[in-house]
């Protein structure tokens, strides 16, 4: 295996300081500062097996994203709960913009998101996964999943429907942080990029099998809704076991305490003993961590880990802004709007999931082939030109006949297409990536907490937007997609073949970042072990604090005397 050592944007660049070029057999570049060490790992099933279940929280998320919309569209859920939206349904037929421009479903939708934001900024996530661990953080999000699915499928009013969504909420965001921060900590260096896209390839599969539910249970009328979010209890009963049965990982168990079992099963997942560097390493960077009282004061306030700040937070905004979330619950509501029946609506539905789930494994590949920025660049373009065609189609097809909703249907999937190999995976993984190791916690928060806050916003007045400017809101989301891949253009720098420790030099070297990640700061670990590990190398060769031959400095400070 070959991995770059400089900048990928800088071929004149000296390698990395933690960059090895030539990996042996299953063997990953060693940390702290060094350079010559490798982590001797072979390839486990119980590692795979781990990081396979932890990802399951994924189809938390996506259970949810692909059921609701089909369950707002079915007969008997609006009979329940929204009868005025089943009224205008028959009233305003034919109108693709205002039927379903209601505050009370639009909080259905947005109270989940809104639950997980509040759980995020008020730090619980965070605390509970360095007091507890990541696997009891998993244990705890499965839970509260199980009590959100129970609360909805028994929802026999409103508020039941809303206390259920504030579960889910809470579940989604323990799942949104636990999960990666498991699975990048379980996995070896070399897998660590595929490992941490299964989360969104397994969230990419629950939407299409709730989409695919939804087909058959919308035939059960009148209570075929509550089977659809009733069994949003199976892939929570999935990380419920994990978060059981599984072990945490090494960093954690390190972290809080319990050093004999970290070794164990550092030992277990790398399917050697040989572990005695690695396991060194993890000993080094949790023992400087425990220096660390707060990773959101270093984040937030102090400007050398500004670049991983606004590259974190707007990693996942602008997933949200790409307005994914929103097409992907309008695709229903669009056919019916459009004459087609409720079946068809949901079998629409079916193959948007279909091509997001199969577009998500382009990026398996592609992700460490062509490179984070290239493939949001080259998305962004594809994403923009689908949303503006979607808009003035819409605009000028007015009396829209029926065959108009699959000429659109082709174009989401061009967008969505887009979206599942870009925005999909790496809004996830990139914003942990560039993150350092004591503000690593913090990092992942924010991510997750930008994702749900906009996610609510979003949902709250997405419908709303779409009553009020029509077609006009795709070309909204159209300006945002070129607002963000500017962004991209400009900001993110490429992190493809930089290993994970070194991720912070690629901020030093960026034409605008690194006016603040060169600042000199205490607190980071990065900078620690290196000069640890200079002042170490100069003692073994007699060089001063400098570099400097140790009677080269001494005759240098008589001369300064004299």
């Amino acid at each position: 295996m070959v991995i770059s050592c400089t900048d990928p944007l800088d071929r004149s660049a000296v390698p990395y300081p933690n960059c090895k070029a030539q990996l042996g057999k299953m063997a990953g570049p060693a940390m702290s500062g060094e350079t010559e060490k490798t982590y001797t790992a072979n390839f486990t099933w119980y590692m795979f097996f781990s990081c396979f279940v932890a990802a399951s929280g994924g189809a938390l998320f996506g259970w949810d994203n692909g059921v609701t919309g089909g369950v707002v569209s079915m007969k008997g859920f609006l009979e329940k709960f929204f009868p005025d939206i089943l009224t205008r349904e028959t009233a305003q037929a034919g109108d693709l913009y205002c039927t379903y421009d209601d505050q009370r479903i639009q909080w259905f939708t947005s109270s989940l998101f809104l639950a997980g934001a509040i759980t995020e900024v008020s730090g619980t996530t965070a605390r509970l996964n360095r007091k507890f661990g990541r696997k009891f953080v998993m244990f705890a999000s499965g839970v509260m999943f199980e009590i959100g699915a129970i609360l909805l499928a028994a929802a026999e009013n409103y508020v039941m429907l809303i206390l259920g969504r504030v579960f889910l909420g809470i579940a989604i965001s323990f799942a949104s942080v636990s999960v990666p921060m498991y699975n990048s900590e379980m996995a070896p260096p070399q897998l660590r990029g595929r490992l941490s896209q299964l989360f969104q390839v397994i969230l990419t599969f629950a939407i299409l099998a709730a989409q695919v539910i939804n087909i058959g249970t919308e035939k059960i009328y009148p209570w075929g809704w509550r089977l659809s979010l009733g069994l949003a209890a199976v892939p929570a009963t999935t990380l419920l076991l994990g978060g059981i049965f599984l072990d945490d990982t090494p960093n954690s168990l390190l972290e809080r305490g319990y050093p004999e079992k970290a070794r164990k099963v550092l030992e277990k997942i790398r399917g050697t003993k040989d572990v005695d560097e690695e396991y060194a390493d993890i000993v080094e960077k949790a023992e400087l961590a425990k220096l660390v009282t707060n990773p959101w004061t270093l984040l937030l306030f102090h400007k050398k880990y500004r670049p991983q700040l606004v590259c974190a937070a707007c990693s996942t905004l602008f997933q949200q802004w790409t307005g994914i979330n929103t097409l992907i619950f309008y695709a229903p509501q669009l056919f019916l709007s459009l004459g087609g029946s409720r079946t068809d609506s949901l079998i629409a539905t079916v193959v948007v999931g279909l091509c997001n789930h199969f577009s998500t494994y382009v990026s398996f590949w592609s992700a460490d082939h062509f490179g984070r920025r290239f493939l949001f660049l080259q998305a962004g373009v594809q994403m923009l030109i689908a949303l503006i065609v979607i808009a003035i189609s819409l605009a000028l097809i007015t009396p829209p006949p029926t065959w108009l909703g699959w000429y659109i249907m082709a174009f989401i999937l061009v967008f969505d297409s887009a979206y599942a190999w870009s925005w999909g995976p790496l809004g996830w993984v990139y914003p942990f990536e560039i993150q350092p190791l004591e503000t690593r916690p913090a990092g992942g928060a924010v991510a997750s907490l930008m994702n749900l806050l906009f996610s609510f916003v979003i949902g709250q007045t997405y419908l709303s937007m779409l009553c009020a400017m029509k077609w006009g809101v795709f070309i909204l989301f159209a300006g945002c997609v070129l607002t963000m891949t500017i962004s991209v253009y400009l900001f993110f720098p490429e992190t493809k073949g930089v290993p994970i420790e070194d991720t912070p030099f690629v901020f030093k070297k960026h034409w605008y970042w690194k006016r603040f990640a060169n600042i000199k700061d205490p607190h980071s670990i990065q900078e620690q072990l290196v000069e640890k590990k200079r002042a170490a190398e100069n003692a073994e060769t007699g060089l001063g604090k400098n570099g400097k031959a140790t009677g080269e400095v001494e005759m240098f400070s008589s001369k300064q005397e004299e």
